[in-house]
């Protein structure tokens, strides 16, 4: 796994590696990648997060956080 490097924690966001700062909460994240957080639904390290704990969530290192757009159709 990759190291905490200076205050900035290595984890996955959608399978792909990512440097944030250590106190960066899941929500800040998700607005960090121009994506509305009414419309996400998360899940970190392979467990649905209920959307009123994820967004002052802090994340850790190492963790996997996938974020899934919801989109309404018909």
């Amino acid at each position: 796994m990759a190291e905490e490097i200076q205050g900035r924690l290595s984890l996955f966001v959608n399978g792909q590696a990512r440097q944030v700062s250590g106190r960066t909460t899941l929500g800040e994240l998700a607005l960090s990648f121009g994506l509305d957080p009414k419309r996400l639904l998360v899940e970190l390290n392979g467990e649905t997060l209920p959307r009123e704990d994820w967004p002052a969530r802090v994340a850790q290192h190492g963790d996997r956080v996938e974020f899934i757009r919801v989109v309404a159709g018909g």
